[in-house]
């Protein structure tokens, strides 16, 4: 267990937390106008990426309006006709075509940075003219010579790749709220959460 939580400590200075929290700051406005943000991820990743959205379109520490927020693993009569009909690497690239306008900001969550399907989601990204960000567990990996910005976490468990991406979905959720404040948009002090 202290060789664990050791680890996680060492990922978390290293990793690039101020970046994630620029990534926030930029999608308060962009959020505040009507833009949509989508997440994916696989296993592990995809639970994480419903964390963000879920925390943007309820609240995270502030009292706001919602915000547009979809992880393209949840829509599972989607994810499993695609799947049949195209193949589990375009699962979400195709929901993304379907619903992402240009200006719209997609996230993506891999500990390997690897996965075909996220991949191909990020290629789609581009062709719409969507802002892509991607966490990732390995700087060397396809997602982040894709995306447009990247951070990786520096650890060589999974568990700890992924726990650290749970304290940057955080980061970010609250980069955001700060970032309405900012814009103007009625954000009201925090209220305590409730445990759930």
């Amino acid at each position: 267990m202290h060789t664990h939580l050791r680890e996680l400590s060492e990922a978390l200075a290293g990793t690039d937390v101020e970046r994630v929290e620029d990534w926030g700051s930029r999608a308060a406005p962009a959020l505040a106008a009507g833009r949509r943000l989508f997440a994916c991820g696989n296993g592990g990743s995809a639970a994480e990426a419903q964390h963000l959205t879920a925390e943007l379109t309820g609240r995270f520490e502030r009292e706001r309006g919602p915000l547009s927020a979809l992880a393209l693993h949840a829509e599972t009569s989607s994810v499993t006709a695609i799947a049949n009909d195209y193949g589990y690497q375009h699962v979400y690239a195709r929901q993304l075509r379907a619903h992402a306008a240009p200006g719209d900001i997609l996230v993506c969550l891999s500990t390997s940075g690897n996965s075909e399907n996220v991949v191909e989601t990020v290629k789609a990204a581009h062709e719409l003219g969507v802002v892509s960000w991607s966490l990732t567990g390995s700087v060397s990996c396809a997602l982040e010579a894709l995306s447009d910005e990247t951070v990786a976490v520096p650890a060589g468990s999974v568990s700890t790749v992924q726990e650290v991406h749970l304290v940057l979905v955080h980061v970010f959720c609250a980069a955001v709220e700060r970032g309405l404040v900012r814009n103007d948009r009625a954000v009201t002090a925090p209220t305590p959460r409730t445990a759930s």
